[in-house]
This record gives C-alpha cells, structure tokens and sequence, in this order.
C-alpha cells in the first residue's frame, strides 16, 4: 500500500469519528485550517485524534498545543523517549489505539523490542535498562534516573500529560484501531509497516510555533514545566482555553463532581463494571447526570463510554461542540491530575535562575 493511499484512508477515517462530524480538510476555515495546516506540516499527516476536536476550534488548538509541544517539537529528550512515555502513558490508559500508532512510530525510531513489549503488556520486557525504567516512570510505577535534567524530566511530563488527555478523548470518540475497517486483514501488517515508516519524524520543528494559535494567558503554566519556556507557556494556554469552554458547556455541579471524585482518585482504573458511578451521579439533579456520567466515566474510565451515554448528553440538546468541549474538559482535568501524581516530576526551583 502506497504512502499516499495510506494518508488518504487516514483522512477518510475522519468519517469514523463516533459522536461528532469532524470538519473535512477542504470545508476547514479559520482557525481549523490553520491548526490542520500546522499538523500535516509539522505531524506528517492529519492525525484523526487532533481531527476529532474540530468541532470546537478552540479545543482543536488547545489539543494540537499540548501534543506539538510535548512530543513534537524540539528539546532535550530524544523523540524515541517521548515515543516511550506516550505508548506506556496509553498502554496504562486501555487505549489500543494509541498504543498501536506510537508502538509503530517508536518501531520506526529504531526501538521495535520496546515498541512489542509495550503493545504486549509487558514493559518489563524491554530490553534496555534505561528505557524500561522510563516506562515504568510513565505508567505510574517507579522514579526517573536521578541523572534526568529537570528540563527533560518536564518534556517527559508533558508528554505523560498530553497523552493521559488524548488517550481518553480517542476512547471515547474513536475506535480501536488507526487502520481504517476498509483495509482488509491480509493488508494490515502491510499497512502497518507503511503507517509506521510515515510515522518516522523528520527534524523536530523549533519549540512555540504553534502559541499564536491561541491567546497569551497570565497563568504561568504547569508547576512542572520550566518558567518562561514555551512548553509552559503551551500547556498554559491550552488549559485556560479548556477551562473556558468546560465553563460554558459543563454544569457547574459536574465540574465540581468530577474535580472532586479526580482530587480523591489514586488513578486506577476502577474495573469493567459501571456500578462504581452511580452512588456518585445519586447527588446531581436528573437534568444533569447524562453530562456528570459522561464527565465522569471520561475522567476515570473512558474505556467504559459507550453510545447510550453519548446519546444521551445529545438527546438533551448538545451539540457537536459542546459535546467535545464537554468530553475534553474532563479529559484534562484527569489528565492534570494525572501529572500530579507523577513521582520524581520537576518542580518550578529545580530550574536554576527561574523564580516560581
């Protein structure tokens, strides 16, 4: 399968998005366009995680922030180890196809051994030392090497960040594979290893170029990033853009639900059965608990949203955008307090001559 005719089923699998219609590249204007353009410039191709977000264009440039800065963008951490910190981040998070398209792009970078172990399950499998402890740092369960500077510890945090809020908007608005249904399964490992060669990043594009996408805040940005960088700057501005939509489009009582069951979580996943949310949802009014279930399930357990529960935020009249806005707000703020929970992150003194 040709590298065109891979970026082309790609595009199509925009069709895929469930929930929502996400904008087709030549209907896109303004600040949808111009976030498309930065992706397939600067990403390759027009990932359908980044595409999802298109109904809310504001959400759309907050996600492509966070992940252009984190993972894509210049820095001190090879791109390899980002690609090991997102594809451990979403192993974590039970989201199949995330692990699928950085397994294939870590493949790519040279690292096929820990790119299985990681798909398979079983990080502890990885060959390299330095690499397996990186894994295990990503996924909650031991410290980074004393010897990480402070500004790769953040590049790795913000990765961790940045994917533990992707991972979840993916469960809840795609399906499980990047590979479209069409491509039949003797095709797949073909299309696979043409989807893993796209993958492979060029030289990474300078760090900020995508910040005028959304305005200049007065927040300094996570207290793990470094002060005045442009990552912090980034996860700033993306996060006030959230918190402004989460605002106008989540109820008040949600928000404070859903903050509070995520400040009291120890970030397990809280099994296969439902039954866990309902006691939780028991306190919101019934005009409010399709949007507090949705919140919540997007929060702690994404991998449990199905249709109904889609269907019906909908049926109280949201639209595409408020249904992204929604989803996307609580994505993040699990994806924060995920970060937070990260042992060994760097905080704002570790950063010689910044001042917090």
């Amino acid at each position: 399968m040709a590298p065109g005719l891979v970026r082309f089923a790609l595009r199509r699998t925009l069709r895929d998005v469930k929930y929502v219609e996400a904008v087709r590249p030549r209907r896109a204007r303004g600040l949808v366009r111009d976030v498309y353009r930065q992706v397939e410039r600067d990403f390759g191709m027009l990932a359908p995680p980044v595409a999802l977000h298109s109904p809310a264009p504001d959400v759309l440039a907050a996600a492509w922030l966070m992940l252009r800065e984190s993972l894509v963008a210049a820095g001190t951490a090879s791109r390899a180890d980002k690609e090991v910190v997102a594809a451990a981040v979403s192993a974590a998070n039970s989201c199949p196809y995330c692990v699928e398209v950085h397994g294939m792009a870590l493949g790519s970078l040279g690292e096929p051994a820990a790119a299985a172990a990681i798909e398979a399950g079983d990080a502890g499998a990885i060959p390299d030392r330095d690499t397996r402890a990186l894994a295990a740092w990503a996924r909650g369960e031991g410290r980074l090497p004393a010897d990480v500077p402070a500004g790769t510890a953040a590049e790795f945090t913000a990765v961790a960040v940045a994917f533990h809020y992707l991972n979840r908007l993916v469960s809840v608005f795609l399906g499980p594979s990047p590979l479209p249904e069409s491509v039949p399964p003797s095709a797949r490992a073909k299309a696979k290893a043409v989807l893993g060669a796209l993958l492979k990043p060029g030289a990474a594009p300078p760090a900020g170029e995508a910040l005028g996408l959304l305005p200049a805040t007065s927040a300094d940005g996570p207290g793990w990033a470094p002060p005045g960088s442009a990552l912090a700057d980034a996860f700033a501005r993306a996060t006030a853009a959230i918190e402004q939509v989460g605002e106008r489009s989540v109820p008040p009582r949600v928000r404070d639900l859903v903050r509070r069951e995520v400040k009291a979580w120890d970030g397990k996943p809280p099994g296969l059965s439902r039954a866990w949310a309902e006691p939780v949802l028991a306190e919101l009014p019934g005009s409010e608990r399709a949007a507090g279930r949705l919140a919540l399930f997007t929060a702690k357990a994404a991998y449990q949203v199905g249709p109904a529960d889609a269907a019906a935020v909908r049926s109280e009249g949201t639209d595409d955008r408020g249904l992204v806005e929604l989803v996307s707000w609580a994505a993040l703020t699990a994806a924060v307090a995920a970060g937070d929970r990260l042992p060994h992150r760097p905080r704002r003194e570790d950063f010689p001559g910044r001042r917090g």
